[in-house]
């Protein structure tokens, strides 16, 4: 048959798709609800398209925001002489959105909850359909070798020359488009590396408690801050993978790697765990004790991620509670007590940093022309209000810390405490213009990454920490 006489069929997962609707679908059904992780096993029960079928039956993925192969949309809109076929082993109730969504194409073949129609089913189903070698098959993996068995011609997408050799064995190749996917540059960002900066707050009890020449408790608290690092990085791909919906309708975010498809779901499902296991056994070393904090610091981020960052007022107080877990897994560490002072200042202080993140949020939505936050419980009209709780937040921590100066605690620790006083000008001044910088437009939505980047910040910081050496 001539090949423009010839159905082209099109497989979605990995080839139209930068992504996979099965784990599409079963991210967005665990984000609504983590315990439906228990029936999954009673799903399976029943054959990997009854899966499918119980999936898509409980969710929507807005067809308009999945990460599309731009090279594959050319092909098919350039292609109007011949018939053009979504052929997928994903379920037809979320396939058939998709199709109507691009408007390319003339026919849907899909799972139907009871044939998954995938490798030797879908070449069968395709046999049938247009004919022995009556169509061209366009595949990602090597389960469309048994497709590519039947086809008149294949095009490989997204994957390497050995696939396409191997595709080269079973019927004429026509076309190879090479996979795209990130490399290690990717990875770094998925795994926000650079968010490791606020683990710095780890560090911070061995400048309060006057440890930072003990070799061992430098030691201890490195362990700590490789520990939250590799913790936290498992939470960001897990947080990443359960919001790739709303991720996709962020202006920023929809470029973080799983939401843009350019690093594969599984990959990521299977990283996340890995991660965290790794910054538990850091932990372990470093003491049991130690290891206990991070362990609720997990909790706590998971609870986060999956529900409480959507409730007004909770999530902040909750953002606020994360930085402080930091300071106190930084103490556990070194084997120092935990100063009440240190807790009570860093608890206003990093709630107004989570107030001013939500405020950017807010004031980034109000500017596209938004009502409320995306992925999150708060209105553009709320704005005034959180600029307000936040300030003022911010200036009770320096209240808090000016107390601290005359108690009995700092006069016992610092031998010139009076010159600690300084401070308060310092943190008045960085404060207030963390929320001046923030209402201009000029602020990342991540306040204390900001300021670790921010040149005023860094000074502003150095300083402190010289005042603090001078008052020892």
């Amino acid at each position: 048959m001539n090949a423009q006489n010839r159905a082209l069929c099109v497989d979605l997962d990995g080839t139209l798709l930068r992504s996979d609707i099965l784990y599409e679908s079963l991210l967005a059904l665990l984000a609504r609800n983590p315990l439906y992780l228990f029936l999954l096993p009673f799903w399976l029960l029943g054959g990997k398209a009854a899966v499918k079928r119980q999936l898509a039956s409980r969710v929507q993925l807005p067809a308009e925001t999945l990460p599309y192969d731009e090279r594959v949309l050319d092909i098919l809109r350039t292609t109007t002489q011949r018939p053009r076929v979504l052929c997928t082993a994903s379920d037809q109730l979320l396939v058939q959105p998709i199709a109507d969504h691009l408007g390319l194409f003339e026919e849907v073949i899909a799972s139907d909850g009871q044939t998954n129609l995938s490798g030797h089913n879908k070449g069968k189903a395709l046999a049938a359909r247009f004919g022995e070698r009556g169509f061209d098959y366009m595949g990602n993996g090597r389960v469309d070798l048994e497709v590519w068995a039947h086809a008149g011609g294949a095009i490989v997408v997204n994957n390497g020359e050995r696939l396409a050799r191997d595709a080269a064995g079973q019927t004429e190749v026509l076309g190879h488009l090479p996979a795209q996917n990130g490399g290690l540059l990717t990875w770094i960002k998925a795994l926000r590396i650079y968010q490791w900066l606020k683990n710095l707050l780890v560090l911070v009890p061995l400048l309060t408690a006057h440890r930072f020449l003990e070799p061992a408790a430098v030691i201890d608290a490195g362990i700590a801050f490789l520990a939250f690092g590799l913790c936290a990085s498992g939470v960001y791909l897990l947080n990443d993978l359960l919001d790739l919906t709303p991720d996709r309708m962020h202006p920023r975010k929809r470029k973080r790697p799983f939401a843009a498809g350019t690093l594969p779901l599984l990959h990521g499902l299977l990283m996340a765990p890995l991660l965290t296991v790794f910054g538990f056994a850091l932990a372990w070393l470093c003491s049991p004790a130690f290891a206990g904090v991070l362990l609720c610091y997990y909790v706590m981020t998971l609870g986060y991620s999956l529900k409480l960052k959507r409730i007004v007022m909770i999530d902040v107080v909750l953002l606020a509670a994360l930085y402080t877990v930091r300071i106190i897994g930084g103490t556990v560490a070194i084997g120092s007590e935990l100063s009440f002072w240190l807790l009570a200042f860093s608890m206003f202080v990093f709630l107004s940093l989570a107030m001013l993140k939500r405020y950017t949020e807010l004031a980034a939505a109000l500017a596209s022309g938004k009502e409320m936050a995306i992925g999150r419980g708060y209105a553009v009209a709320d704005l005034p209000l959180v600029q307000s709780l936040g300030a003022a937040a911010g200036y009770i921590g320096v209240l808090v810390f000016a107390l601290y100066i005359n108690s009995p605690e700092s006069l016992e620790l610092y031998s010139n405490p009076k010159v600690l006083w300084l401070l308060c000008p310092m943190l008045l001044y960085w404060i207030s213009r963390m929320w001046i910088v923030s209402h201009r437009g000029e602020m990342e939505d991540d306040p204390i990454v900001f300021a670790a980047m921010d040149r005023v910040s860094q000074v502003v910081i150095a300083l402190c920490v010289v005042i603090v050496l001078a008052a020892i």
